[in-house]
């Protein structure tokens, strides 16, 4: 029996198989849903405008209130949210049109945001979506595999996995059911992330500084800069640029708290 929250996720996108379009997995792993995993919270939230602490309230109605988190790491979880949602599926029209609003400033980050929304004010859906296939799906495989085991060591569901699915144990995040998709996959590591810096998930910030340096530091800035240098991809090459920028700046944060 599926959960409130979930009901009002499935009809707000008007049906299970329009869901499951717009967050970019398979209908029958929907319809074996009883409630919206943690891993997929961010992105239906994103795809249907249902509140995350509607569709969990298990796990966000308990998050730090905002007005105590700090702005910076606020901004931060903005940022690793953003990321997970263009990982996991590729955006909706509507998506393209706030991308498109995205301000820059003179900031590496800024300047790396401008391009993103210059990208997505010309951008196609239907053409962005073909973009996401061919870089992460392709007809056997996609150009990049966005995984850490394979970024690591080469193959996939290797000891990366393992390791990272002991520690998503720990912050109480459970695997989804039914569903094939790999948890080191960057999406997941992003929403992830973005839950430990704005206090969704209870967790201090040395573990928050463990958890990148161990799960994402190693890897997800080289698959940024694959993604910049992706032919025929221009959305994702944006994309890309935003993402390497941004895991830049959190390496060097975490180096100084450190």
């Amino acid at each position: 029996m599926r959960d409130d929250g979930l009901e009002r996720a499935i009809g707000a996108a008007g049906g299970i198989a329009q869901l499951a379009r717009k967050i970019g997995i398979s209908q029958p792993s929907i319809s074996n849903w009883t409630r919206v995993p943690a891993q997929r919270v961010i992105a239906v939230e994103t795809a249907t405008g249902v509140p995350r602490n509607d569709l969990r309230p298990d796990l966000y109605e308990q998050a730090t209130p905002a007005e105590l988190v700090d702005p910076v790491d606020a901004a931060r979880a903005q940022e690793y949210a953003l990321l997970a949602t263009l990982l996991s599926a590729p955006p909706s029209k509507r998506l393209l049109d706030r991308l498109a609003a995205l301000a820059g400033d003179a900031t590496p980050l800024g300047r790396a945001h401008a391009a993103l929304a210059d990208a997505a004010a010309s951008a196609v859906a239907a053409q962005v979506e073909r973009q996401y296939f061919d870089l992460f799906v392709g007809l056997g495989r996609g150009e990049l595999l966005p995984y850490a085991s394979y970024y690591l060591t080469g193959f996939l569901n290797e000891r990366p996995l393992s390791r990272l699915r002991a520690d998503l144990t720990r912050l109480g995040i459970e695997r989804i059911a039914n569903n094939s998709e790999p948890e080191d996959h960057a999406a997941i590591l992003c929403e992830t992330m973005s839950g430990l810096a704005d206090g969704s998930f209870n967790a201090s910030p040395e573990a928050q500084h463990a958890f990148f340096e161990k799960h994402v530091s190693p890897w997800m800035g080289r698959l940024f800069a694959d993604m910049e240098s992706a032919g025929n991809v221009h959305f994702y090459r944006a994309v890309g640029a935003v993402g390497r920028t941004f895991i830049e700046i959190e390496t060097e944060a975490f180096t100084f708290a450190n």
